[in-house]
């Protein structure tokens, strides 16, 4: 299994860096030089990029991969979504702390068992997480915080819900 590590915003110089746009906890180890990420593209192609150096600039990380010699071959990876395994990711640490792949999948239900759709992805806004649930006849986004979402149990494959009035 894969997890979205970052997606590249833009070409950046000449020299075939990327701009890219960070979505992981810990950059220092997804982009450390020699690690090896699959980039996605929109149509669902894939390819191998091998990190080869990676720096900050201007709150973004500039990526320079193996793969990319030029300007013109980074032009065609903007928008690309670079993937780690997940096998490779540590451990949290943390009880209350999940990855998204971890969360995506699982039976969402209220307190008394009764199934009210499944985690689909999980969205990172400014103002906070949010759990889109597949349900029937559409989607919901759930706030992800303790008071509507007081349980989650990976291990049985489900969140509990408790949601407040007119959110489901």
């Amino acid at each position: 299994m894969q997890v979205a590590v970052g997606r590249v915003a833009k070409a950046h110089g000449i020299r075939g860096e990327l701009a890219v746009d960070v979505r992981t906890d810990s950059p220092e180890e997804r982009f450390a030089e020699g690690a090896v990420l699959t980039g996605r593209a929109r149509d669902g192609s894939t390819c191998e990029l091998t990190v080869a150096a990676a720096r900050e600039h201007s709150g973004r990380l500039l990526v320079r991969f193996a793969e990319v010699p030029d300007r013109d071959t980074a032009d065609t990876l903007r928008g690309v979504l670079l993937l780690a395994d997940t096998a490779d990711l540590p451990p949290t640490g943390d009880p209350d702390e999940f990855y998204d792949h971890e969360l995506e999948g699982l039976r969402a239900e209220l307190r008394d068992g009764t199934t009210v759709g499944t985690v689909r992805e999980v969205l990172h806004s400014p103002g906070g997480e949010l759990l889109a649930l597949d349900r029937e006849g559409g989607e919901v986004l759930v706030p992800f915080v303790r008071a509507i979402v007081p349980e989650v149990d990976v291990a049985g494959g489900r969140v509990v819900l408790d949601p407040p009035d007119g959110l489901l």
